[in-house]
This record gives structure tokens, C-alpha cells and sequence, in this order.
């Protein structure tokens, strides 16, 4: 049977999701985060750079996000049902599965990392430098840059009702992690189209599942 190697508030989560979309049997293998909010050691067992999600199915052993969801369409959607067959929405399907990962989420994690230099661990003597810093990148280019990639979001979700058009699709799933992380945030406001499209998700009966299976899905500040 397939296997998740789940970590909890991550990724891994959107792999669930997938599954229950799909209707496909699997396992989960729990694995909860270190103080230091770092993935456990164990799963280093399963796959050499520790990271979550991870899974395996028919002798493979999958990484990344956006790959191992193609792998899921590519394997268990025989209808389609989850990727669109018209090559305009194609194109858009492609590119959020790919920009999700690839573009909005190293921000996002920039923005924890400079907002976290002037907090425990970095040694007290040093936190009031390590702030400032953080500080002066964000105003002087991080924030720009959330802001744009924000309002390239928004103005899409205005004309179309999924990140693949017309149909619901992969591409949503991929991109319901670092949407969430950035409506949580809450700092860039006025975003109507992206957060009716984020209710739309979690009224879907398979995310509801996933999130039973997954366990809370909570990502405050992320």
C-alpha cells in the first residue's frame, strides 16, 4: 500500500489531500517536529535530506511536493480528473504547480527567517542586531516582493475560479500551503478572490478528510 511519511503542519499535508481526492488507499507514517520546528531525525531513514512529505509506492521512494503530485495525477487519475486537458489551462497548471514551490514559497520562509533574528536562538547578546537586520531587509525589498506576488495572485483569482481556469486541479492542492501561510500572515490585506478561494477549498469533503487524517493543519505566523 502507498505510504505518507507525514510531518505535522507541513507540506505533507497537501499529499494527503491529494489521495482523498483521488479516492487511493494509503498509510500514514506520523513524525511531529523538534522544538526546534525542524523535522525529526528518523526521517533521514527514509529519504537522505530528512524532509517531509516522502512517499513511497511500488518500490519508489518520492520527494518534493510538486513531483510527487504529478506522480499521483500521472499514476491514479486516469480521467483527468485532477489535470485539464485544454492547453491554455495546461499552461496555468503547470506554471502554479511549479511557481507554488519554486517562487512564492522561498519568500514566505524568508520572511520567518528575517523576522526571527532578533528572537531566541540567536544568542541575546546579538538579537538587537540580528532585528535590525531582519528589519531593514524586509522594508528595503522582502515586503515589496510579498506584495507583489500577493497582487499577481489576487488579480488572477479575480478572473478565474481555480489556478488551472475552469477546473479544480492539482495546481490547487500545491498551492493551498503557501497561500495559507500567506493569508495567515496577515500582511498584505484587501485579497477578497484569494480568501473566497481558500474557503472553497476547505469546504471540499476531501479536504475536510485529509485534515481528519492529517491531523490540525494550523499555521500561525508561518
Amino acid at each position: 500500500m502507498l505510504t505518507v511519511h507525514h510531518l505535522n503542519n507541513s507540506r505533507s499535508q497537501r499529499v494527503i489531500w491529494m489521495l482523498e481526492e483521488l479516492g487511493q488507499p494509503y498509510q500514514i507514517v506520523r513524525y511531529q517536529r523538534e522544538p526546534t520546528m525542524l523535522a525529526p531525525e528518523a526521517l533521514k531513514k527514509i529519504h537522505p535530506l530528512g524532509k517531509s512529505p516522502v512517499v513511497e509506492d511500488n518500490g519508489h521512494i518520492l520527494a518534493e511536493s510538486g513531483a510527487i503530485l504529478e506522480y499521483l495525477q500521472e499514476a491514479y487519475d486516469s480521467e483527468n480528473r485532477l489535470k485539464p486537458q485544454v492547453m491554455s489551462d495546461k499552461i496555468q497548471y503547470r506554471f502554479w504547480l511549479h511557481y507554488a514551490e519554486g517562487s512564492l514559497m522561498p519568500l514566505l520562509l524568508m520572511k520567518l527567517v528575517f523576522g526571527s533574528l532578533g528572537k531566541a536562538p540567536v544568542p541575546w547578546p546579538l538579537r538587537p542586531i540580528g532585528k535590525a537586520v531582519g528589519q531593514g531587509v524586509q522594508k528595503a525589498w522582502l515586503n515589496k516582493q510579498m506584495t507583489t506576488h500577493a497582487r499577481f495572485i489576487e488579480d488572477y483569482l479575480s478572473q478565474n475560479p481555480w489556478f488551472a481556469g475552469q477546473q479544480f486541479s492539482a495546481a490547487d492542492i500545491q498551492m493551498s500551503f503557501p497561500v495559507a501561510a500567506l493569508l495567515a500572515r496577515g500582511e498584505v490585506n484587501d485579497m477578497p478572490h484569494t480568501q473566497a478561494w481558500m474557503k472553497k477549498v476547505q469546504l471540499r469533503p476531501a479536504w475536510q478528510r485529509a485534515l481528519n487524517q492529517g491531523g490540525p493543519f494550523d499555521l500561525p505566523g508561518a
